[in-house]
C-alpha cells in the first residue's frame, strides 16, 4: 500500500488537498478487480490532470491535480489553458464549417483554387483534392520527414513539393491516412480566403462568438490566461512546452532557431503552419467543455445542423485495407471528428469500456494526452489531460495509450464503476 506522508513542498500549506491525495492514492492501490480500471494515472512525477465532465448546460470540474507550474508551485486548475496537441483539429473545422456558410468555401472544390496554385499528387495529378478530403485525412497527403512544420520566413508551397509529403500507392480519396499536413494546408486556405491571418481568422470565427479565451501558439490569448499557462514537463522533469513565466512568448510562432518573427511583415496565404493550426491551440478544460456542449446541442446560433450533421457523419470506416488504422486507434472518421465504439472484429476501439459510441478528437505531443469526447445519446461529455506522460507508453486494449483507457473508464468519467 503506498504512503501518503511525502508530498511536493508546494503543497506544504494545502491540507485539504494533501488529504485528497491520499484518499486518491488509496484508491489506486486496490487491485484492478476492485476498481474496475487500470493503473495509477495522477500520482507521476511532474504530472499535472485536469478532468471536466459536461452536458448541454453544465460543467463539472471531477479532478484537479498537480502543478501547472513548478518554478511556482502554482496548482492546476480547470481554467489554465494547456496546448491540447491535435484537439486542435476541432476547433480548425468549426472555422472552416463557418465560412462554407457564408458561401466562402466550398468542401467538394478543388483547393487549389483557393490556394492560388496547383495542390496535386505527382502520382495522380488528375485527382482534385477538396477540403472533405483534406478535414477527413484521405488526401493522400502524409507527414513524412515532419515537413509540416514550416517555419516563418518559408513558404508552405515549397514544403508540398517535397515527395516525402505524397502517398504514391494510393490517390486522393481512396486511403485514410491521419497526417497533420492537411491542416497547415486548410489554415492557408483559411487565410487566402479571408485575407487575414489564421489566428485572427479563427478567434473571429469561432472563440469570440463562444466567448472562448483561446489561442494558437498564444498570440490571441488574454495576459490573464497567458499567466495561468500549463507548462508541459518530460517524465524527466524537463520542460518541454509552454515554460512562460507568466508572459507571451517573444517569438509566438513556429520559426527558425535564429530566424525572424516580425508577424507584421507576413503576408496572410503563404504558410498557415507558423500558427501550428494542426496543434497548437490553448484552451482550459472549462473552455473546451464549452466546445463540447456547442456540438452536443447542435447550437443553431453557431452553426446549421447541417453543418453539425456534415462534420460528424462518418466517411471513412476501416475496413481493413481502406486505411491506416494505427492499431486500432482510427476505426471511424467524419470531417475533424473521430468516433469510438464498440466496433466490429478487427477494429473496435471501445475506450471507455462500456460499448458506447462516442464522438471527439484525442491530443498526443510533448508528454501530454488529452481529450474531447461527446455521448450524443446520453448528452454527457468529458475533456481531460493529463501531463508527463512517457513517450514509450504502452497502448492499452483499444488502442489508446493506457494512461488515457485509465481516465477514461475511471470512476470521475464513468460514475458507475
Amino acid at each position: 500500500m503506498p504512503t501518503c506522508t511525502k508530498v511536493h513542498p508546494a503543497y506544504a500549506r494545502l491540507m485539504s488537498f494533501q488529504m485528497l491525495r491520499c484518499l486518491l492514492l488509496l484508491t489506486f492501490a486496490l487491485p484492478l478487480s476492485a476498481t474496475g480500471y487500470a493503473q495509477p494515472f495522477t500520482d507521476a512525477p511532474h504530472r499535472a490532470s485536469v478532468i471536466v465532465t459536461f452536458g448541454p448546460d453544465t460543467i463539472q470540474t471531477r479532478l484537479e491535480r498537480g502543478l501547472a507550474d513548478e518554478t511556482t508551485g502554482r496548482v492546476v486548475t480547470a481554467d489554465d489553458p494547456v496546448r491540447v496537441a491535435s484537439i486542435s483539429k476541432v476547433a480548425v473545422a468549426l472555422g472552416v464549417m463557418r465560412l462554407v456558410e457564408q458561401k466562402k468555401l466550398n468542401l467538394d472544390a478543388d483547393v487549389s483554387d483557393y490556394l492560388g496554385w496547383t495542390l496535386r499528387n505527382p502520382a495522380f495529378p488528375d485527382r482534385r483534392i477538396t477540403l472533405r478530403l483534406l478535414m477527413s485525412h484521405r488526401s493522400s497527403l502524409t507527414d513524412g520527414g515532419e515537413l509540416y512544420l514550416v517555419p516563418f520566413g518559408d513558404r508552405l508551397l515549397n514544403n508540398l513539393s517535397d515527395s516525402r509529403v505524397w502517398d504514391s500507392t494510393h490517390a486522393p480519396g481512396r486511403y485514410f491516412r491521419y497526417a497533420n499536413i492537411n491542416f497547415p494546408v486548410i489554415a492557408t486556405i483559411i487565410e487566402r480566403v479571408t485575407g487575414e491571418r489564421f489566428d485572427q481568422a479563427i478567434h473571429r470565427l469561432v472563440f469570440a462568438p463562444l466567448s472562448i479565451d483561446a489561442c494558437f501558439n498564444w498570440t490571441m490569448c488574454s495576459p490573464q490566461k497567458i499567466a495561468r499557462a500549463v507548462v508541459l514537463y518530460g517524465e524527466d522533469g524537463r520542460i518541454r512546452r509552454d515554460g512562460l513565466k507568466g508572459v507571451m512568448p517573444p517569438c509566438p510562432v513556429f520559426t527558425k532557431a535564429e530566424g525572424d518573427c516580425d508577424l507584421s511583415t507576413y503576408q496572410p496565404g503563404d504558410n498557415g503552419a507558423i500558427f501550428s493550426p494542426q496543434g497548437g491551440l490553448r484552451i482550459s478544460m472549462t473552455d473546451l467543455a464549452k466546445f463540447g456542449q456547442v456540438l452536443m446541442r447542435r447550437d443553431a446560433g453557431f452553426l446549421k445542423p447541417a453543418s453539425y450533421a456534415a462534420l460528424e457523419k462518418t466517411i471513412w470506416r476501416f475496413d481493413g485495407g481502406n486505411g491506416d488504422s494505427e492499431g486500432g486507434f482510427f476505426c471511424a472518421f467524419g470531417l475533424s471528428v473521430q468516433t469510438v465504439h464498440k466496433g466490429k472484429a478487427g477494429c473496435s476501439n471501445d475506450v471507455f469500456g462500456d460499448g458506447r459510441t462516442r464522438i471527439g478528437h484525442a491530443g498526443e505531443a510533448y508528454g501530454l494526452r488529452a481529450g474531447l469526447w461527446i455521448d450524443r445519446k446520453r448528452k454527457e461529455g468529458v475533456a481531460f489531460f493529463v501531463t508527463a506522460v512517457p513517450d514509450a507508453e504502452p497502448k492499452g486494449p483499444w488502442g489508446f495509450y493506457r494512461v488515457e483507457e485509465a481516465i477514461l473508464q475511471s470512476p470521475y468519467v464513468r460514475p458507475d464503476r
